[in-house]
Protein backbone atom coordinates (compact mmCIF):
# COMPACT_ATOMS: atom_id res chain seq x y z
CA UNK A 1 0.00 0.00 0.00
CA UNK A 2 1.27 3.48 -0.85
CA UNK A 3 2.64 5.57 2.00
CA UNK A 4 0.99 8.93 2.78
CA UNK A 5 4.24 10.72 1.89
CA UNK A 6 4.18 9.30 -1.61
CA UNK A 7 0.47 10.00 -2.08
CA UNK A 8 0.48 13.54 -0.73
CA UNK A 9 3.93 14.90 -1.51
CA UNK A 10 4.81 13.14 -4.76
CA UNK A 11 8.11 14.30 -6.20
CA UNK A 12 8.78 16.36 -3.07
CA UNK A 13 8.61 13.29 -0.85
CA UNK A 14 12.36 13.31 -0.25
CA UNK A 15 12.90 17.00 0.45
CA UNK A 16 11.24 17.63 3.79
CA UNK A 17 12.70 14.89 5.92
CA UNK A 18 15.59 16.70 7.58
CA UNK A 19 15.74 17.16 11.35
CA UNK A 20 14.76 20.68 12.37
CA UNK A 21 18.08 21.31 14.13
CA UNK A 22 21.58 21.28 12.64
CA UNK A 23 24.24 21.35 15.38
CA UNK A 24 27.74 22.58 14.52
CA UNK A 25 31.02 21.84 16.30
CA UNK A 26 34.62 21.97 15.14
CA UNK A 27 36.86 21.33 18.13
CA UNK A 28 37.61 17.65 18.78
CA UNK A 29 36.25 17.53 22.33
CA UNK A 30 33.04 19.28 21.29
CA UNK A 31 32.63 17.13 18.20
CA UNK A 32 32.85 14.01 20.33
CA UNK A 33 30.39 15.42 22.86
CA UNK A 34 27.99 16.40 20.07
CA UNK A 35 27.97 12.88 18.66
CA UNK A 36 27.42 11.43 22.13
CA UNK A 37 24.57 13.86 22.81
CA UNK A 38 22.98 12.95 19.49
CA UNK A 39 23.06 9.26 20.43
CA UNK A 40 21.57 9.99 23.87
CA UNK A 41 18.74 12.14 22.49
CA UNK A 42 18.00 9.63 19.73
CA UNK A 43 17.47 7.05 22.48
CA UNK A 44 15.35 9.53 24.47
CA UNK A 45 13.06 10.56 21.60
CA UNK A 46 13.07 7.41 19.51
CA UNK A 47 14.28 9.35 16.46
CA UNK A 48 17.36 11.33 15.45
CA UNK A 49 16.17 14.84 16.24
CA UNK A 50 19.22 16.84 15.14
CA UNK A 51 22.09 16.56 12.71
CA UNK A 52 25.69 16.89 13.86
CA UNK A 53 27.81 18.83 11.41
CA UNK A 54 31.54 18.47 11.99
CA UNK A 55 33.15 21.74 10.98
CA UNK A 56 36.29 22.05 8.89
CA UNK A 57 35.85 25.66 7.79
CA UNK A 58 36.06 27.17 11.27
CA UNK A 59 37.41 24.11 13.08
CA UNK A 60 40.59 23.40 11.14
CA UNK A 61 43.70 25.38 12.13
CA UNK A 62 45.52 27.14 9.29
CA UNK A 63 48.03 24.68 7.90
CA UNK A 64 46.34 21.77 9.67
CA UNK A 65 43.46 21.25 7.25
CA UNK A 66 44.49 17.73 6.22
CA UNK A 67 44.89 16.58 9.82
CA UNK A 68 41.51 18.03 10.75
CA UNK A 69 39.88 16.31 7.77
CA UNK A 70 41.40 13.02 8.90
CA UNK A 71 40.03 13.61 12.40
CA UNK A 72 36.57 14.24 10.98
CA UNK A 73 36.79 10.98 9.02
CA UNK A 74 37.76 9.08 12.17
CA UNK A 75 34.87 10.54 14.17
CA UNK A 76 32.30 10.00 11.42
CA UNK A 77 33.45 6.42 11.00
CA UNK A 78 32.62 5.70 14.64
CA UNK A 79 29.03 6.93 14.33
CA UNK A 80 26.20 4.41 14.53
CA UNK A 81 23.86 3.60 11.67
CA UNK A 82 21.17 5.70 13.39
CA UNK A 83 23.39 8.78 13.51
CA UNK A 84 23.12 11.69 11.11
CA UNK A 85 26.59 13.16 10.62
CA UNK A 86 27.53 15.84 8.10
CA UNK A 87 30.66 17.86 7.44
CA UNK A 88 31.15 21.51 6.55
CA UNK A 89 34.12 21.71 4.20
CA UNK A 90 36.04 24.79 3.11
CA UNK A 91 34.59 27.04 0.36
CA UNK A 92 35.13 25.93 -3.23
CA UNK A 93 37.76 28.66 -3.81
CA UNK A 94 39.80 27.69 -0.73
CA UNK A 95 43.07 25.81 -1.34
CA UNK A 96 41.88 22.99 0.96
CA UNK A 97 38.51 22.40 -0.72
CA UNK A 98 39.48 19.58 -3.07
CA UNK A 99 41.56 18.01 -0.31
CA UNK A 100 38.61 18.14 2.08
CA UNK A 101 36.33 16.41 -0.39
CA UNK A 102 38.91 13.79 -1.36
CA UNK A 103 39.69 12.87 2.25
CA UNK A 104 36.27 13.24 3.86
CA UNK A 105 33.82 12.23 1.15
CA UNK A 106 36.27 9.75 -0.33
CA UNK A 107 36.88 7.89 2.94
CA UNK A 108 33.71 8.49 4.99
CA UNK A 109 31.08 9.19 2.35
CA UNK A 110 29.05 6.14 3.34
CA UNK A 111 28.73 7.46 6.91
CA UNK A 112 27.65 10.99 6.03
CA UNK A 113 24.17 12.38 5.40
CA UNK A 114 25.34 15.44 3.44
CA UNK A 115 28.17 17.89 2.77
CA UNK A 116 27.77 21.55 3.70
CA UNK A 117 29.52 24.00 1.36
CA UNK A 118 29.95 27.55 2.73
CA UNK A 119 30.15 30.84 0.83
CA UNK A 120 28.35 29.58 -2.25
CA UNK A 121 27.98 32.48 -4.68
CA UNK A 122 26.49 30.86 -7.77
CA UNK A 123 25.25 27.71 -9.45
CA UNK A 124 28.78 27.28 -10.80
CA UNK A 125 30.04 26.82 -7.23
CA UNK A 126 27.45 24.10 -6.69
CA UNK A 127 28.54 22.46 -9.92
CA UNK A 128 32.16 22.49 -8.81
CA UNK A 129 31.29 20.90 -5.47
CA UNK A 130 29.10 18.33 -7.16
CA UNK A 131 31.89 17.36 -9.56
CA UNK A 132 34.34 17.02 -6.67
CA UNK A 133 31.96 14.61 -4.94
CA UNK A 134 31.64 12.56 -8.10
CA UNK A 135 35.40 12.38 -8.45
CA UNK A 136 35.70 11.25 -4.81
CA UNK A 137 33.23 8.42 -5.40
CA UNK A 138 30.58 10.09 -3.24
CA UNK A 139 28.11 11.15 -5.90
CA UNK A 140 25.23 9.96 -3.72
CA UNK A 141 25.74 12.70 -1.13
CA UNK A 142 23.43 15.72 -1.24
CA UNK A 143 24.83 19.21 -0.84
CA UNK A 144 23.66 21.82 1.59
CA UNK A 145 24.89 25.33 0.87
CA UNK A 146 25.44 28.48 2.87
CA UNK A 147 24.26 31.79 1.38
CA UNK A 148 26.37 34.60 2.84
CA UNK A 149 26.43 37.60 0.47
CA UNK A 150 24.02 39.94 -1.31
CA UNK A 151 25.00 38.45 -4.68
CA UNK A 152 24.30 34.93 -3.44
CA UNK A 153 20.90 36.02 -2.14
CA UNK A 154 20.18 37.45 -5.60
CA UNK A 155 20.93 34.00 -7.10
CA UNK A 156 19.17 31.99 -4.39
CA UNK A 157 16.39 30.71 -6.65
CA UNK A 158 18.87 29.41 -9.23
CA UNK A 159 21.00 27.79 -6.53
CA UNK A 160 17.98 26.16 -4.90
CA UNK A 161 16.94 24.74 -8.27
CA UNK A 162 20.12 22.66 -8.60
CA UNK A 163 19.17 18.98 -8.22
CA UNK A 164 22.10 18.20 -5.91
CA UNK A 165 21.15 20.95 -3.44
CA UNK A 166 19.08 19.76 -0.49
CA UNK A 167 18.99 22.85 1.71
CA UNK A 168 19.98 26.53 1.79
CA UNK A 169 21.25 28.09 5.00
CA UNK A 170 21.52 31.81 5.70
CA UNK A 171 24.92 33.06 6.88
CA UNK A 172 23.86 36.08 8.89
CA UNK A 173 27.19 37.37 10.16
CA UNK A 174 29.02 37.27 6.83
CA UNK A 175 25.95 38.74 5.11
CA UNK A 176 25.95 41.74 7.45
CA UNK A 177 29.72 42.16 7.14
CA UNK A 178 29.47 42.06 3.34
CA UNK A 179 27.60 45.38 3.42
CA UNK A 180 30.64 47.41 4.49
CA UNK A 181 28.99 48.98 7.50
CA UNK A 182 25.70 49.79 5.78
CA UNK A 183 23.97 47.38 8.16
CA UNK A 184 24.78 48.23 11.80
CA UNK A 185 26.14 45.59 14.16
CA UNK A 186 22.64 45.26 15.66
CA UNK A 187 21.73 43.45 12.45
CA UNK A 188 23.66 40.45 13.77
CA UNK A 189 21.84 40.46 17.09
CA UNK A 190 18.83 38.65 18.43
CA UNK A 191 16.50 41.55 17.68
CA UNK A 192 18.04 43.34 14.72
CA UNK A 193 18.25 40.30 12.51
CA UNK A 194 14.45 40.14 12.52
CA UNK A 195 13.86 43.85 11.94
CA UNK A 196 16.54 45.31 9.67
CA UNK A 197 14.98 45.51 6.18
CA UNK A 198 17.99 44.15 4.28
CA UNK A 199 18.40 41.18 6.59
CA UNK A 200 14.67 40.48 6.59
CA UNK A 201 14.61 40.64 2.79
CA UNK A 202 17.51 38.17 2.54
CA UNK A 203 15.87 35.72 4.90
CA UNK A 204 12.60 35.83 3.02
CA UNK A 205 14.31 35.43 -0.38
CA UNK A 206 16.15 32.32 0.81
CA UNK A 207 13.05 30.78 2.38
CA UNK A 208 10.99 31.53 -0.72
CA UNK A 209 13.64 30.06 -3.03
CA UNK A 210 13.71 26.86 -1.01
CA UNK A 211 9.94 26.44 -0.95
CA UNK A 212 9.73 27.18 -4.67
CA UNK A 213 12.00 24.22 -5.41
CA UNK A 214 11.05 21.81 -2.62
CA UNK A 215 14.24 22.39 -0.62
CA UNK A 216 14.75 23.00 3.10
CA UNK A 217 15.43 26.57 4.34
CA UNK A 218 17.75 26.55 7.36
CA UNK A 219 17.91 29.60 9.62
CA UNK A 220 21.16 31.14 10.81
CA UNK A 221 22.81 30.88 14.20
CA UNK A 222 21.93 32.89 17.27
CA UNK A 223 25.20 33.91 18.91
CA UNK A 224 23.62 34.73 22.29
CA UNK A 225 23.75 31.04 23.19
CA UNK A 226 23.45 31.54 26.97
CA UNK A 227 20.06 33.23 26.64
CA UNK A 228 17.79 30.23 26.01
CA UNK A 229 14.62 32.34 26.23
CA UNK A 230 15.84 34.65 23.49
CA UNK A 231 17.00 31.61 21.54
CA UNK A 232 13.55 30.05 21.67
CA UNK A 233 11.88 33.31 20.62
CA UNK A 234 14.24 33.62 17.64
CA UNK A 235 13.47 30.04 16.64
CA UNK A 236 9.73 30.71 16.93
CA UNK A 237 9.99 33.76 14.69
CA UNK A 238 12.11 31.88 12.16
CA UNK A 239 9.55 29.08 12.00
CA UNK A 240 6.28 31.01 12.22
CA UNK A 241 7.05 34.32 10.51
CA UNK A 242 9.89 33.62 8.08
CA UNK A 243 9.04 30.17 6.77
CA UNK A 244 12.12 28.30 7.97
CA UNK A 245 11.86 24.59 8.76
CA UNK A 246 15.34 24.07 10.16
CA UNK A 247 17.82 26.06 12.26
CA UNK A 248 21.49 25.99 13.24
CA UNK A 249 22.73 25.36 16.77
CA UNK A 250 26.24 26.25 17.94
CA UNK A 251 25.84 25.22 21.59
CA UNK A 252 24.17 22.14 23.14
CA UNK A 253 21.88 24.39 25.18
CA UNK A 254 20.31 25.66 21.94
CA UNK A 255 19.15 22.25 20.68
CA UNK A 256 16.09 21.72 22.88
CA UNK A 257 14.75 25.28 22.47
CA UNK A 258 14.98 24.80 18.68
CA UNK A 259 13.14 21.48 18.89
CA UNK A 260 10.41 23.03 21.04
CA UNK A 261 10.00 26.08 18.78
CA UNK A 262 9.74 24.06 15.57
CA UNK A 263 7.49 21.37 17.05
CA UNK A 264 3.71 21.51 16.55
CA UNK A 265 1.53 21.70 19.64
CA UNK A 266 -0.24 18.71 21.15
CA UNK A 267 -3.68 19.83 19.94
CA UNK A 268 -2.38 20.40 16.40
CA UNK A 269 -0.80 16.93 16.39
CA UNK A 270 -4.02 15.31 17.56
CA UNK A 271 -6.10 17.15 14.95
CA UNK A 272 -3.63 16.27 12.22
CA UNK A 273 -3.71 12.60 13.20
CA UNK A 274 -7.50 12.44 13.20
CA UNK A 275 -7.76 14.09 9.80
CA UNK A 276 -5.00 11.94 8.28
CA UNK A 277 -6.63 8.73 9.50
CA UNK A 278 -10.06 9.81 8.24
CA UNK A 279 -8.54 10.76 4.89
CA UNK A 280 -6.79 7.41 4.55
CA UNK A 281 -10.00 5.57 5.36
CA UNK A 282 -11.70 7.58 2.58
CA UNK A 283 -8.97 6.67 0.10
CA UNK A 284 -7.72 10.28 0.25
CA UNK A 285 -10.95 11.57 -1.29
CA UNK A 286 -12.48 14.79 0.15
CA UNK A 287 -14.07 14.48 3.61
CA UNK A 288 -16.10 16.58 6.02
CA UNK A 289 -14.38 16.96 9.39
CA UNK A 290 -15.84 19.02 12.23
CA UNK A 291 -18.03 20.85 9.73
CA UNK A 292 -15.23 21.77 7.34
CA UNK A 293 -14.28 20.33 3.96
CA UNK A 294 -10.82 18.80 3.62
CA UNK A 295 -9.07 17.47 0.53
CA UNK A 296 -5.53 16.72 -0.55
CA UNK A 297 -4.39 20.30 -0.09
CA UNK A 298 -5.20 20.25 3.63
CA UNK A 299 -4.20 16.57 3.94
CA UNK A 300 -0.74 17.58 2.76
CA UNK A 301 -0.55 20.27 5.42
CA UNK A 302 -1.66 17.98 8.24
CA UNK A 303 0.64 15.20 7.11
CA UNK A 304 3.55 17.63 7.30
CA UNK A 305 2.45 18.51 10.84
CA UNK A 306 2.82 14.84 11.75
CA UNK A 307 6.21 14.61 10.09
CA UNK A 308 7.42 17.67 11.96
CA UNK A 309 6.13 16.17 15.20
CA UNK A 310 8.10 13.00 14.50
CA UNK A 311 11.27 14.92 13.62
CA UNK A 312 11.07 16.92 16.87
CA UNK A 313 10.53 13.90 19.08
CA UNK A 314 6.91 14.63 19.96
CA UNK A 315 4.58 11.83 21.01
CA UNK A 316 2.39 10.66 18.14
CA UNK A 317 -1.14 9.28 18.54
CA UNK A 318 -1.22 5.50 18.34
CA UNK A 319 -3.27 5.39 15.15
CA UNK A 320 -0.56 7.11 13.06
CA UNK A 321 2.56 5.55 14.59
CA UNK A 322 2.68 2.65 12.10
CA UNK A 323 3.31 5.13 9.29
CA UNK A 324 6.51 6.17 11.05
CA UNK A 325 7.58 2.73 12.26
CA UNK A 326 7.18 0.69 9.09
CA UNK A 327 9.99 1.04 6.54
CA UNK A 328 8.84 2.24 3.10
CA UNK A 329 9.79 0.31 -0.01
Amino acid sequence: MNHPRDILLGVQAQTGVLPVCDHYSGVEARMRKSLQLQAEMTEEFGACVFDVTLDCEDGAPVGGEADHAALVVALASLASDKARVAVRVHPVDHPAFEQDIAIIAGKAGSKLCHIMVPKVESVADVGRASLALEQAGAGHLPLQVLIESPAAVHRAFDIAAHPRVQSLSFGLMDFVSAHGGAIPIEGMGIQGQFTHPLVVRAKLEIASACHAHGKVPSHSVVTEFKDTTAMRMAALRAAREFGYTRMWSIHPDQIRPILEAFAPGAHEIETAARIAVAAAEAGWAPISFDGALHDRASYRYFWQVLERAHRTGRSLPAQVRPWFETPRH
